[in-house]
């Protein structure tokens, strides 16, 4: 091992049916270090992580771990964990109706429980020793998120943990609750820990961090001293974007002209929603395809969700033409002309085992009421319209929506939603996973539907499929709008430079 290391990990490779999630990648942790491990979703670092806890194993590399010798081969999560590997998740997986105390020393065999006096003091002591603010005594339950997070911590530390890996834990803190928990790892640092931070907040990144490894559709992009990589340079290498390569992409919906810039057809002001995103104002015209850009994570989906009524609205005003309206749930945006194609295409759009007719036709059938069934003619007459018009290929509308192809079964939730005629339309990532052929027959839809005068807001991975499809971007950040542009400005080097904070550090 390399000196000053506590953990290496060479050549590993993970291969799954028909994937290579891992390919060649190598990841070193130095003792007294906090390491970002970053990528866009799909990128490797959840399978990177698996393979280091023993929840996957390895099918080629070697990894080394200090104060063992030799190549380890990991084959549980319990097993890394006696090696000194812990791993704290973004969803708390204590109990939280025992006590801190309980929960620092659960499950390490049964002598410290004979002495709860004994539990209690050593639990204040570890709890003094890393200021984390909670009582031994004190129901987890009743501590705050971030403290919750603390004692995992805490408990993984206790363990005579080496490595502490750090999956997303400030996705569901606020700012105060975010500094107490860099204030722990910095302690924690400083006693020798390395600690492998995973996030999708690249100021945070920035905050805490001393290095950042990058991987990239599971290859490794590289490993950067954090001073050596300024963040559009990172944002250009989790994306796969040289900034000489950079040049502008003319929008191919020339139709500029065609947008009504009257009265807006929908709009947003200071609207929050229960997934913690920032007050935002947004507004689409008539005839207009604008989107929600930034790295994943950043808050584009939950703008939209929010706006669908898909999470719950805590705050702000919402207009539908001009008019004040409400939008609790789903079925009052659907109800006012709004469509809502999802990012989880299998999770919150198709219905697997329904066929290809029933999926195309149940948003029509929810606006009108179940007590009013749409006749099995009528049906047939619709999907029959729309496996033809979009191109659906499907062997009979009774097929189960499941057996289709991906791009397919996001044929047949389009279709639905067309089907209802929406005024407004919403499609959050609708080219993921999908052949090239069928992107370019939805990036040709929507310029289309925005041609017949319908609103669309586009989302996308990728920054050139948004340049081609949008006459507008709003640039989110760590859950906030941090830009929008047009015109001139709609480049990918302007693009990455306002994701990465505008100042191209």
């Amino acid at each position: 091992m390399r000196e000053g290391a506590v953990l290496e990990m060479r050549g590993i490779s993970k291969f799954f049916p028909g994937v290579k999630a891992l390919q060649n990648v190598d990841f070193t942790l130095r003792k007294g270090e906090i390491h970002a491990l970053m990528g866009e979703n799909g990128a490797g670092k959840s399978t990177l992580i698996k393979v280091l806890t023993g929840v996957y194993e390895k099918d080629e590399g070697e990894v080394y771990v200090d104060g063992i010798n030799g190549s380890v081969h990991i084959h549980s999560p319990h097993q890394a964990q006696s090696m000194g590997i812990s791993t704290v998740y973004q969803e708390i997986t204590l109990c939280p109706n025992l006590t801190v105390a309980e929960n620092l020393f659960i499950s390490r065999g049964r002598g410290i429980f004979n002495n709860w006096k004994e539990m209690n003091r050593k639990a204040g002591e570890i709890l003094d020793s890393l200021g984390i603010p909670a009582k031994p005594k004190q129901q987890l339950g009743t501590c705050s998120i971030a403290i919750q997070q603390m004692v995992a911590i805490a408990r993984a530390v206790d363990m005579e943990c080496k490595i502490l890996i750090l999956d997303e834990p400030t996705s569901s803190l606020d700012e105060q609750e975010v500094e107490k928990l860099f204030g722990l790892m910095r302690d924690l640092k400083n006693k020798g820990v390395g600690i492998i931070f995973v996030t999708h907040f690249l100021d945070q990144v920035y905050e805490v961090c001393d290095r950042i490894t990058v991987l990239r559709d599971g290859q490794l992009v590289g490993e950067y001293a954090i001073e050596n990589l300024p963040r559009v340079q990172l944002v250009s290498k989790m994306l796969g974007k040289e900034l000489d390569d950079m040049a502008s992409i003319k929008n191919e919906n020339d139709a500029e002209e065609a947008i009504d810039k009257g009265t807006p057809v929908f709009e947003a002001e200071g609207l929050c929603s229960s997934a913690d995103i920032r007050p935002f104002d947004f507004e689409i015209h008539k005839g207009e395809v604008n989107g929600f850009t930034g790295l994943l994570g950043s808050g584009r989906s939950e703008c939209v969700r929010a706006i669908f009524g898909a999470d719950r609205v805590t705050a702000g005003k919402l207009k539908m033409n001009g008019k004040f309206v409400r939008i609790r749930k789903p079925l009052d945006a659907m109800k006012l002309g709004i469509g809502y194609l999802p990012e989880d295409r299998k999770g919150d759009g198709i219905i697997g085992d329904l066929s290809v007719r029933d999926n195309i036709i149940l948003a029509l059938q929810v606006m009108k009421g179940f007590f009013r069934p749409i006749s099995r003619s009528q049906a047939e007459a619709m999907a029959d319209e729309y496996i033809k018009l979009l191109e659906i290929k499907t062997a009979s509308a009774d097929t189960p929506v499941k057996s289709l192809s991906g791009g397919n079964q996001q044929k047949v939730i389009l279709a639905r939603w067309l089907l209802t005629n929406p005024k407004y339309l919403i499609l959050d990532e609708p080219t993921r996973g999908i052949d090239i052929g069928t992107k370019i027959d939805i990036q040709k839809l929507v310029l289309k539907l925005a041609e017949e005068g319908k609103s669309v807001t586009f989302i996308s991975s990728e920054i050139d499929e948004m340049l081609r499809t949008c006459s507008r971007l709003i640039v989110m950040r760590d859950r906030k709008v941090v830009g929008e542009l047009s015109g001139e400005d709609l480049t990918q080097t302007k693009v990455m430079a306002t994701i990465a904070g505008g100042d191209g550090k």
